[in-house]
């Protein structure tokens, strides 16, 4: 009985989850034409496509990559949210993950899967509650964002969460962790520009670990009770 709970539980997710994804897909198409449709302003396929052709193949890269590495942690529900509305490395993936921790439930299972749901929908929601918050007082608030006193606290929001991350799960498998993290180093120490790849770099850092951990766990240099 069990068994055909969790199928229909996958089946509806995998149902109502695409639903949502193409869903999505044509808001965000509707978005531009409407703009043209109203303005009666048409770009034209070739200056739309010269833009695309500069952009898509980095970003239909990072996707394929995301995909990857982020849906076994967040489970099939979580993926299916956490890509529909964005914003994974920063804010949901983190959620997810501390969620399951709190939750002492591991990736990967029935469990995992929901709490990290829950976790994402609930980041969700209250993003939405703050940006919607943000843009009303934007005006009042401009000046003080704007402040050279709040300035190194905006520049530093990234590393601060992932060094939350840090503390939490490399001190817990700091041998997986150090291969990737000397790499990562030395990356941006010689070219700091690549800074603002982090969703790029993010990816191919959790398949250093992923390569790292199996020549490890090969040569037994792993702790696997």
């Amino acid at each position: 009985m069990k068994m055909k709970q969790v199928k229909n539980y996958e089946e509806d997710v995998h149902h109502f989850g695409r639903i949502w994804m193409l869903s999505a897909f044509v808001m965000m198409i509707l978005v531009p034409t409407l703009v043209s449709v109203y303005y009666d302003a048409w770009p034209g396929f070739k200056p739309v496509l010269t833009g695309l052709l500069g952009v898509a193949p980095i970003f239909w890269t990072v996707a394929v990559i995301e995909i990857i590495t982020y849906t076994p942690m967040l489970g099939t529900g979580g993926s299916y949210l956490g890509f529909v509305t964005g914003n994974l490395t920063n804010l949901k993936v983190p959620c997810a993950l501390y969620a399951m921790e709190n939750a002492k439930v591991k990736q990967g299972t029935l469990e995992g899967e929901v709490i990290s749901t829950i976790a994402i929908a609930t980041s969700s929601i209250v993003t939405t509650l703050i940006i919607a918050l943000g843009v009303w007082l934007l005006a009042p608030l401009t000046p003080v964002l704007n402040s050279a006193f709040l300035k190194p606290a905006f520049d530093n929001i990234l590393p601060a969460l992932f060094g939350g991350l840090a503390v939490v799960y490399v001190s817990k498998n700091w041998k997986i962790a150090i291969i990737p993290l000397l790499f990562m180093s030395a990356l941006f120490i010689t070219v700091p520009s690549l800074s603002s790849s982090v969703s790029v770099l993010v990816p191919i850092g959790s398949l250093i670990a992923i390569i790292a951990a199996k020549i490890m766990y090969k040569k037994g240099l792993l702790n696997t009770k």
